[in-house]
């Protein structure tokens, strides 16, 4: 039987920590979750520029994407980080969705909102979807009036946590795209472990994106029959996903 294809994702750690520590967190979550997604975690471009909180957690070297102040309204290469990344994409990709984790949620967003004004990203299909761990925008009115100038339309999945320090910038954040999925936890800055009914919404919310990618290519199949066979496959391994994380 012909394996199914793997969505690519890119996935962006959080501030002065690095992409080995993105995967770290990640797999608290079920495997049969992203199972079906093939995950990619670069570093920074930048090497820290000071003291990272994961110190004495997790082995450095540490990174950060771009840096900025303590209002987060002025950013330090930012232009750099952005041409990075999407040459980075352009070069190892296509990729068919991003996952980010705070600094990296919020550069994952503002790729998506770029790309969707042609600024950015011209060479790259759309981005898919986006799933933002402790994710928020950028306050620069210069990027906001592009990049969340319209609803965003990539399918989105926010987890936000009560006791969060970025609550109301992921709320945020979130009502710029136009159909959100939040899941709350009642977790702080963090990738949450997530809950039997968190699991399930984030395992129907994977295989909704799942089916709408099939359907889109079912045009180009040129064997019905063959075509009919991988959609069975597909709906199968949907309910197989929540079959194994209620096990």
């Amino acid at each position: 039987m012909e394996q199914e294809k793997k969505l690519k994702v890119l996935c962006l750690h959080g501030f002065r920590t690095s992409g080995g520590f993105l995967k770290k967190q990640i797999s608290k979550w079920h495997p049969s979750i992203l199972q079906q997604f093939d995950t990619v975690f670069p570093d920074g471009q930048f090497p820290a520029g000071g003291k990272s909180d994961i110190e004495g957690i997790f082995p450095p070297p540490y990174f950060e994407w771009f840096q900025f102040d303590k209002d987060f309204t002025e950013y330090t290469n930012l232009d750099e980080c952005i041409a990075y990344l999407c040459d980075y994409m352009v070069k190892n990709g296509p990729f068919d969705g991003l996952l980010g984790f705070s600094q990296g949620a919020t550069l994952s967003a503002l790729l998506i909102g770029y790309q969707a004004q042609g600024k950015v990203l011209n060479d790259h299909p759309p981005i898919k979807f986006m799933v933002s761990v402790s994710g928020s925008k950028f306050r620069d009115p210069s990027i906001c009036d592009v990049a969340y100038k319209d609803p965003i339309k990539a399918k989105s999945v926010h987890f936000i946590g009560e006791k969060d320090w970025l609550k109301v910038p992921s709320e945020e954040l979130a009502s710029a795209f136009a159909d959100p999925l939040i899941i709350r936890h009642p977790q702080g800055h963090t990738v949450p472990r997530l809950d039997e009914a968190s699991v399930k919404q984030l395992s129907e919310w994977s295989a909704s994106i799942l089916e709408d990618l099939k359907n889109a290519d079912a045009p180009k199949a040129s064997n019905s029959e063959s075509s009919g066979d991988k959609d069975s496959v597909g709906v199968e391994s949907a309910e197989n996903l929540m079959e194994q994380v209620a096990a």
